[in-house]
């Protein structure tokens, strides 16, 4: 290996082990390196009186100035998906959450779905004079997702409310030929050279009137956070497509029907209160109850299962949906951070009335609801089945 190399290894050694006698590298750091290592020692760097070689720990101060400096200096020398996990990590392991109800120190971070679940667990405690600053970060987070997702969500379902409002007797525009020939192939005339189609099969204009209803039952204890502000942006953009009847339910120990504020996720967010119990049964009664075209409805239920209810009460209503004709679908999580902790007795016993349930990234939401939509296997990643 060249100087050129060894030197630029010694470099990045130095950068993670963060200096010190120990560290063996005899490397020192200038210029952009030595900001970047000063950013990173202020987070992880070694406290008063920690001998050197030993693990980091934390030593940022905990003061809104020196805080806010640090924010600034992050993002002049980290690319954006690492200012985030440093945010997260001074947020978790320095307790800053109470700093982020001041506007400044609101202003200074990176906006992220991590960010806004820890505003959302704040917002009792909010101040007004940081209220509105509070809003803004979430709708910047929320008007981004919104970009990402909402165009290949309404083009998935929106072909999914088509193909399940197929008709036998369809007008010549409604014809759906791919699907006509394919059903007509026995009745290939060789000689011609054509198909003869005794069946047509076509599909209904799904987007001129309700054609399915569609019920986000979300648990928003602590840990699904996250999910909240995913299934929100979801929400939103289902409640915009006028072939689907939307009705948002959040729910702890108490149930709260959002369905009223589907038309800005950001007031459906700040209308969440992160934490305490949890009673699914509940939940599930209330959805229940708002059922009034069981073979026309999807009901999503987007919890870690951990029951603070009856249990048994919950999978018979699970149980009653499904025999009505409602489609049932259970989510560990809405989000790409994976499967949470969750409760795997349930997840088997709602595996075993036919209601698998598993983790579900953003990107798969769209293929999960059409799939529901036309009453289909739902596309369980094989990673997330939980059984």
């Amino acid at each position: 290996m060249n100087d050129t190399g060894h030197d630029e290894r010694l470099r990045r050694w130095r950068m993670v082990l963060g200096g010190g006698e120990a560290d063996g590298t005899g490397c020192s750091l200038a210029g952009t390196d030595a900001a970047m290592d000063g950013a990173l020692t202020a987070l992880y760097g070694r406290g008063p009186g920690r001998p050197a070689g030993r693990e980091r720990s934390a030593g940022l101060g905990a003061s809104a100035p020196s805080v806010a400096r640090w924010l600034g200096d992050i993002r002049t020398y980290f690319p954006s998906s690492v200012v985030q996990v440093m945010q997260s990590d001074a947020i978790d392991r320095l307790g800053l959450s109470t700093l982020l109800l001041e506007p400044e120190m609101l202003e200074a971070v990176e906006a992220d779905v991590h960010l806004v679940g820890t505003l959302l667990s704040l917002n009792k405690a909010m101040p007004d004079t940081t209220r509105e600053t509070a809003r803004a970060v979430v709708r910047k987070v929320v008007e981004d997702l919104e970009k990402r997702l909402a165009t290949r969500t309404r083009a998935t379902l929106t072909g999914a409310l088509d193909r399940s409002a197929r008709v036998s007797r369809p007008r010549h525009r409604d014809i759906d030929w791919d699907r006509t020939i394919r059903a007509n192939l026995k009745n290939y005339l060789p000689e011609h050279r054509t198909v003869v189609p005794e069946r047509l099969v076509g599909h209904g204009r799904a987007a001129q009137s309700v054609k399915k209803d569609v019920v986000l039952c979300i648990d928003q204890s602590g840990s699904m956070a996250a999910s909240v502000v995913y299934a929100s942006v979801f929400g939103a953009v289902l409640a915009s497509m006028r072939s689907i009847a939307t009705r948002l339910v959040v729910f702890d120990t108490a149930v709260v029907d959002l369905t009223d504020q589907l038309d800005d996720p950001v007031d459906v967010l700040f209308g969440t209160q992160l934490g305490g119990g949890t009673d699914i049964n509940r939940a599930l009664a209330y959805c229940q109850s708002q059922i009034s075209r069981p073979t026309e409805t999807v009901v999503v239920l987007i919890s870690d299962l951990y029951e603070g209810g009856i249990r048994d009460e919950m999978l018979k209503r699970v149980a009653a949906m499904k025999a009505s004709g409602v489609q049932f679908v259970a989510l560990l999580a809405l989000s790409d951070e994976g499967a949470p902790a969750y409760d795997r007795e349930h997840a088997a016993a709602l595996a075993a009335l036919g209601a698998p349930a598993f983790a579900c990234t953003p990107d798969l939401f769209p293929d999960v609801m059409a799939a529901a939509i036309e009453k289909r296997p739902l596309p369980i990643p094989d990673m997330a089945t939980h059984q």
